[in-house]
């Protein structure tokens, strides 16, 4: 039954996904008042990609091959997302002794300017471990690696799936 969806079903699907999650990870920071870590930021910008992406192959209509290109791209995607949070679900399982983060992005921006920033980004130092909130037993973390696990696995259905049989 999946597999009379085509490529464009499946990749307005997957942007309507990533927009609505990080509609909610907005609405948690300014409605809610929750900081996002640097390690949030970078699952945001993971996801983000997957959802320029997803939005490019679905305005694209794209044909079996070009839609092999982006399902990979969706599923490289996804697994970088994934890692960061699966390191960070590790991270609020197993609190390390000093916190690893570091201060949140726009007082780094603000005190470093972008060329010092990117790399304290990527280095990680602060607070990511700590746990603010949460929805059926999950952390945010835990919610995001769960959801990047579902678009890899869309992306590799997309990738692997035999070609749609032409019915003319």
């Amino acid at each position: 039954m999946l597999a009379r969806f085509s490529a464009r079903a499946y990749f307005s699907a997957l942007f309507l996904l990533c927009a609505g999650l990080l509609g909610f990870g907005l609405y948690l920071q300014h409605a809610v008042g929750l900081e996002p870590c640097p390690m949030c930021i970078m699952q945001r910008y993971a996801l983000a990609l997957v959802g320029i992406v997803a939005l490019i192959g679905a305005l694209h209509g794209p044909g079996f091959g070009a839609a092999r290109v982006y399902a990979g791209l969706v599923t490289l995607l996804a697994l970088a997302g994934g890692g960061v949070a699966a390191r960070q679900s590790w991270m609020q399982l197993n609190p390390p002794e000093f916190p690893e983060c570091g201060p949140g992005l726009e007082f780094m921006l603000e005190s470093f300017g972008l060329a010092e920033t990117l790399p304290m980004i990527f280095r990680g130092a602060g607070d990511c471990s700590a746990v603010d909130w949460t929805f059926l037993g999950l952390s945010i973390a835990n919610w995001s690696l769960l959801n990047f696990a579902l678009i890899a696995v869309a992306g590799l259905f997309l990738l692997f799936r035999k070609q749609p049989r032409r019915w003319y």
